[in-house]
């Protein structure tokens, strides 16, 4: 294995986005009430929608992609992300912070996607062409993330402080996942173009025209999007169905959220405070298991389990 790579490291990587799991830090959002796309709950509770098309696949139901992601191009998204994630690499890499390919986590993190991904594609038919990547970072943060265009972090901190088994793992990668098949930074790209943007130029971002400055800055924008709670809830429950499909337990969103309000110690930090609280998507999560459940008992289970992150010698610890 590599000497390069120290895991009790705590890079500062100035590429790495703000947004990733757990981190939601929008204005005002933590005392308002989401509008939300989720349908599942009426799956539950009416028998004729049931049988209608609309209700005829299996798994959750979160209704249909945001309008204002298509305001801002795809490609031109993804490929700022892709040169964001190789830079985030190279910051890294100098601080010793990037793990090689043969790290356990690393090999443990791969095969976990390598289950996960094929599932992604019924919810987004671009990401057939997505250049999937997946990298572990030093860093102690409880922290992961997806950019758009398949471009998955994981921070160690995460792995080694909540202990977590694969499913749980899986849970994770999943809700990130999930917010890049939901195309969510592209949402708040385009919504936040509207806020800034005059009306001639919202015209144009409608019609075919030249969308000139609006395309401008992406990678900036990027570093610094919040996701909204409603965007965390559909997260969460996209990412439990893409689990359950790659036999993964989808009940191990409840002891993951178990997880995160001890480390919080019963006061939590502030980016929970403005997410769905851990009580709340707990709820979520249990209300919905019953429409994966069959996906996850037909699912082919892993072969392999991983061992959980060891941890980091008190020695290399940061203070």
């Amino acid at each position: 294995m590599s000497t390069n790579f120290d895991a009790g490291a705590d890079a500062h990587l100035p590429s790495a986005p703000r947004y990733g799991f757990g981190r939601c830090e929008c204005r005002g959002c933590a005392a308002a009430q989401p509008q939300r796309r989720l349908f599942t709950g009426l799956l539950a509770a009416g028998g004729t929608l049931a049988a209608t098309p609309l209700w005829a696949r299996e798994g959750v139901n979160v209704g249909k992609k945001s309008w204002a992601a298509d305001l801002v191009p795809a490609q031109q998204v993804e490929q700022a992300a892709a040169q964001q994630y190789v830079q985030m690499q190279r910051e890294a890499a100098q601080q010793r912070a990037l793990a090689p390919a043969n790290h356990p986590q690393v090999i443990r993190l791969r095969e976990i996607a390598k289950r996960i991904i094929p599932h992604a594609y019924e919810w987004n038919p671009r990401a057939k062409d997505w250049r999937w990547e997946v990298n572990l970072f030093a860093s102690q943060q409880l922290n992961a993330f997806c950019m758009p265009g398949g471009k998955i972090a994981f921070y160690y901190g995460i792995l080694e402080k909540l202990k977590l088994e694969d499913d749980e793992v899986a849970t994770i990668m999943g809700h990130e996942v999930a917010h890049a098949l939901r195309e969510h930074a592209r949402e708040r790209m385009g919504k936040n173009g509207l806020t800034r943007l005059g009306a001639n130029v919202v015209s144009s971002l409608l019609g075919l025209g030249n969308v000139g400055d609006a395309l401008l800055g992406m990678g900036s924008q990027l570093l610094t999007l919040t996701f909204s709670r409603e965007d965390e809830t559909e997260a969460d429950l996209v990412g439990m169905e893409l689990a359950a499909r790659a036999g993964y337990d989808p009940a191990a969103g409840v002891s993951l959220w178990q997880k995160m309000g001890q480390v919080s110690k019963g006061a939590p930090p502030q980016w929970l405070s403005t997410h769905p609280s851990g009580p709340t998507r707990i709820r979520d999560i249990e209300a919905s298991l019953p429409q994966v459940a069959g996906l996850y008992q037909r699912a082919e289970k892993p072969t392999r389990r991983f061992e959980i992150a060891p941890p980091i010698s008190s020695s290399n610890r940061p203070s």
